[in-house]
């Protein structure tokens, strides 16, 4: 198979010719159809992640047609449209029994734990808990910008944050993450505030559903603008970028009682940030994570789609070539464009 590989951190990835995945007997091998570039994939190539091994293909956000099935499989078959989610549970832990395969003890994640999606073919582990069929009318570009940024995007907003109508939503960084979250938190009757440094970004978190924008190079204290839009702080607020001043003004801008939810990956440099923690205490606020979202929650998002409460495919930005894949890899944290990029020829 044709696949994008690293062979060192930081080292430039090259197109190779690699053996094709076989199945594990409670796995299949899909054939990729598409794969979003996500920071997340950055992060994995700059050596933030202790589960990869080199050499490595990455991607992790995948939508495609099932090739082959492993003995044991008993739900799929050959020739199935599927997403997945981008941390897939083992299915017999006991955080899997409780239903939180996306904490799962002994996780995979395709483009971490094994070889990824930049590639023809990619093989996903325990299918029968982790695959998740793709309705018919939802093309695989739209899927596959699913799997990662817009999934935990409504675990955040709707699972973790439990936004309801009228609550204030604020959302700090608007790239693939906060543009998926405040479509979400508008479509479940939320008013959101964006925050971004980016006047294009937040033009297009506007046309969106946000009620308002910050845009955070004219104003001299983040928190304080959204505190002031939402006459006394959000009560639920999103880390969407993962930076040490996104988070903190995340956190600082809610009211009391109000949840801040991290969405954005805090590693390396980042992994230690300071927070306010006299406000966290003093106004009782609640920190929370969010990480994926199990497949079977994935059918409440899929009827939303349906419905057109939610439109994903608006979020869809460039669609681009596996050997274009590289350039949009190495360079994401320079430049990200506007939407979700997503690797569309192999």
């Amino acid at each position: 198979m044709k696949a994008v590989v690293y062979e060192a951190f930081s080292a430039p990835p090259q197109i190779r010719q690699l053996p094709d995945p076989t199945p594990e007997a409670h796995g299949v091998v899909v054939r990729v159809m598409a794969t979003g570039v996500c920071r997340s994939d950055w992060h994995g190539w700059m050596g933030h992640d202790p589960d990869i091994r080199l050499p490595h293909v990455p991607g992790h956000e995948l939508a495609g047609i099932v090739e082959a099935v492993g003995k044991d499989v008993k739900q799929w078959r050959v020739g199935d449209r599927v997403t997945v989610p981008f941390v897939g549970g083992c299915g017999s832990c006991p955080e899997c029994y409780s239903g939180n395969h996306q904490v799962c003890d002994s996780q995979f994640q395709p483009g971490f734990t094994h070889w990824g999606s930049f590639a023809q073919y990619v093989g996903i582990h325990h299918a029968d808990i982790n695959l998740v069929a793709l309705p018919e009318t939802l093309d695989f570009a739209t899927a596959a910008s699913l799997g990662c940024r817009f999934v935990t995007s409504f675990r955040a907003v709707v699972d973790q944050g439990k936004a309801s109508a009228g609550q204030w939503v604020a959302v700090h960084g608007c790239g693939g993450v906060g543009l998926s979250a405040i479509m979400i938190a508008n479509a479940v009757g939320a008013n959101v505030v964006a925050v971004d440094i980016s006047a294009e970004k937040l033009q297009l978190a506007h046309e969106l559903g946000a009620v308002a924008t910050v845009n955070a190079t004219d104003v001299a204290d983040v928190a304080e603008a959204v505190i002031e839009v939402t006459r006394g702080g959000a009560h639920v607020s999103l880390d969407a970028l993962g930076h040490p001043t996104t988070c903190f003004n995340s956190i600082s801008n809610l009211r009391k009682r109000g949840k801040h939810v991290q969405v954005g990956l805090m590693l390396a440099d980042h992994s230690t940030p300071a927070i306010p923690m006299s406000k966290v205490i003093a106004n009782e606020l609640e920190i929370l994570g969010s990480h994926g979202m199990q497949a079977y929650r994935y059918g409440a998002m899929l009827d939303m789609i349906q419905t057109d409460k939610l439109s994903p495919e608006k979020l869809v930005g460039q669609r681009i070539s596996l050997e274009q894949s590289i350039e949009a890899l190495t360079s994401m944290d320079e430049f990200q464009g506007v939407g979700v990029t997503v690797v569309t020829e192999f």
